[in-house]
C-alpha cells in the first residue's frame, strides 16, 4: 500500500497557515512566513500559532508586516502560490483594518524627515555654516 502524501492525509478544507500565508502573497517564501509566525507576528483567531497549524474558511488571521497590521478573514484555501489576482481572492481584509492601515500610511507619509547628514566624511565649511544656520533658527 502506498504511503499517503501530506496533502492526502490532511483533513479536507484545511491548509497549513505558513502555506496559506505564502499562497496569499503576504510573504515571499514559506520560510519567511514560518519565521514571522515563530516571532509572534501572526495570530490565528486571536491567538499565537505555529507554522503547522491548520487554517480553514472563515478563520480570522492577524498579520503584522512592518508598522502595518492586516486583519483578514480567510475566504479561500490554497497550498499553491498563484498570480496576485488569485491570491487576493483567498482573503478579505476587514474594513476597520484597512482604515487603520490607510491612516497610519498617511501619518508616516506626512511625518517630517529627520535631519540627516548623508555625505561621507567630515562636513565642508559650507555644510557647517548651514548646520549653524539651522541651529540658530530652530534652537
Amino acid at each position: 500500500m502506498a504511503k499517503p502524501t501530506p496533502s492526502e492525509s490532511s483533513p479536507a478544507g484545511r491548509v497549513r497557515i505558513d502555506k496559506w500565508l505564502w499562497a496569499a502573497r503576504f510573504f515571499k517564501t514559506r520560510s519567511l512566513a514560518a519565521e514571522a509566525i515563530a516571532a509572534g507576528k501572526v495570530e490565528l483567531n486571536g491567538e499565537r500559532t505555529k507554522p503547522a497549524k491548520l487554517v480553514q474558511l472563515d478563520d480570522s488571521v492577524s498579520i503584522r508586516l512592518g508598522p502595518y497590521l492586516h486583519v483578514v478573514h480567510v475566504r479561500g484555501l490554497s497550498e499553491r502560490r498563484g498570480p496576485a489576482t488569485v491570491a487576493a481572492t483567498l482573503y478579505e481584509e476587514t474594513a476597520e483594518s484597512s482604515a487603520v492601515r490607510a491612516k497610519l500610511a498617511e501619518q508616516l507619509r506626512m511625518a517630517p524627515a529627520a535631519f540627516v547628514y548623508e555625505e561621507k566624511g567630515r562636513p565642508t565649511k559650507r555644510d557647517r555654516r548651514e548646520i549653524d544656520r539651522f541651529r540658530d533658527e530652530h534652537g
